[in-house]
Order: C-alpha cells, then structure tokens, then sequence
C-alpha cells in the first residue's frame, strides 16, 4: 500500500491469494480511499492509483465451501490521521468486548459510539456491521455504531461481521450512494434477446448465484464490447443488480475496522484475528 500503486493491483493481488489458500472470495476486494467508505473494487481497466496522504480501507471477504470471513484495516500513509486508524481500532475492540448471548445490538452500537466519541470523532449511523450465513452475506441482523431502537438480540452460534465506521468531528456522519457501482449480484434469471447476456447470465448463476462479484471476474466470458453490452443488458432487466459506491456525504475521511466473530456461551471466538 504506496502511493502511487495501481487499485487494480491491489485487489488482484488479495483475490489470487485467496484463491491460492483454498478459498474464495466472499465479495471483490474492496479498496476505498479518503471519503469514500465502502464498496470500491476496480473495474476493468482502473487507471486510478493510491494518492499521497490517504486513509485507505482494506475490506477482504473469504468463503470456504460458502462459510464466511469478512475483514478490513484502515491503511493510515498521513500522520495526521494517526488518531482515526487507533479510535477505530479501539471502538471494534470494545464492541468485540462486550459481545456476548442476549446482549441487545443497540447496546454495542452505544459502545461503539461511546469509544468513537471519547477519541474526538464521529460515528457513521448508517453502515452497520452484519450476521452472515452459509453462502449469504447479510443475514438480517445489523450491528450498528450508534444506537437504534430494535429488540434484536445475540445467539450463541451466530456469526456476526463487525464494523464500525467514523469521520472527523465535522462530517455528517453519514454517507450516501454514488452512481458509480463496480460489485455486481445476482438477482433472479429473465428473458432477454441478447444471447450473449443468456450465456452471460448462465455463467453468473452458476458461479455467483450466492455472492457479490466482479465484472473483473467474466472477462474471459466474452469479447470485451460484447462483455459491455450484455452486462448492461443484464442490469436494465434487473437480472443482476448493484452496490454502489458509499461515500461521506460532507466528503470528510473515513476509518473502518472489522472482523468476524462466533457468539459462544462466554462471549464470542474471532476467527478473522
């Protein structure tokens, strides 16, 4: 992670060593710089570079035979932003803390604010750590980092994705959806006249029926004009659909940190440690 290194790079790199290991990778590898929060992954041919002074996030999912590991780090290359990279990382330990079966979420949304606030910053109230299942990403129950209102409760044997987010003190808290989307999914399989999109489609279905992907990932599929036209095919008849890319709506920088836990009957075991 240096200025000046390819963001396609970096996400091939994380996907080839997944796929190395025995694994697979739950989602593309997420490389989100400055203000940007969430769902960045290179599409075909990025041109876009790690700049000087950036917060970068690292988010990298995993699955075995569809059983999940989610993780991310912030990347601090600005002294400045020091602060961020540890009240984040102190916030997830918190939160990692005070898991435990029964324990209601909004209660470890107020810790994570509690712990954000304390360092000075701001938490994002609406990105949310996520239970996962086997092959399914976000599974219903949310973790947030500030609290809601909401009975829902922890199991022992649940498996919960953490991951609280913070901006400065002068953002908003609050990030918003850009028209860019490079993570694709699944959604169900219709008609279209194209063949190529069929084929295309047939492809997605059989691979990535479950989970988030790549166009990165089908390039082979088809010539690159043709590999175009079919996936946006595909999206105007909402076959496959979108994650946008999230950014902080004050434009502000943002830290996240994450790992994966199992609620047992004493707390919980992280596996992404």
């Amino acid at each position: 992670m240096k200025p000046g290194t390819p963001i396609i790079d970096i996400c091939e790199k994380v996907e080839k060593s997944i796929i190395r290991k025995g694994g697979q990778p739950a989602f593309p590898c997420n490389v989100c710089v400055n203000e940007v929060a969430a769902h960045y992954s290179s599409p075909l041919h990025d041109k876009r570079t790690i700049p000087n002074d950036a917060i970068v996030k690292i988010d990298i999912g995993v699955h075995v035979d569809g059983y999940i590991a989610d993780t991310a780090t912030t990347v601090n290359l600005k002294p400045e932003y020091d602060g961020m990279v540890f009240a984040i990382e102190k916030a997830l330990k918190q939160v990692i803390n005070a898991v435990q079966p029964n324990v209601k979420t909004t209660r470890l949304g107020e810790t994570a604010k509690k712990t954000i606030e304390q360092y000075g910053f701001k938490p994002i109230w609406n990105l949310t750590g996520h239970q996962m299942k086997r092959y399914v990403l976000h599974a219903g129950k949310s973790i947030p980092s500030v609290p809601r209102f909401t009975m829902s409760r922890l199991k022992t044997g649940e498996v919960f994705a953490v991951e609280p987010f913070l901006t400065l003190s002068s953002g908003s808290g609050e990030v918003h959806g850009l028209d860019e989307a490079y993570i694709l999914r699944y959604h169900r399989s219709k008609s279209t006249r194209n063949p190529k999109a069929r084929n295309l489609l047939d492809v997605i279905e059989k691979a990535y029926r479950y989970l988030p992907f790549s166009q990165r990932w089908l390039k082979d599929v088809l010539p690159p004009e043709e590999l175009d036209q079919a996936f946006k095919d595909l999206l105007s008849n909402r076959s496959i659909s979108t994650y946008p890319v999230l950014v902080e709506k004050n434009k502000q920088v943002v830290a996240q940190a994450e790992h994966t836990l199992i609620v047992t009957k004493t707390g919980c075991v992280v596996t992404t440690l």
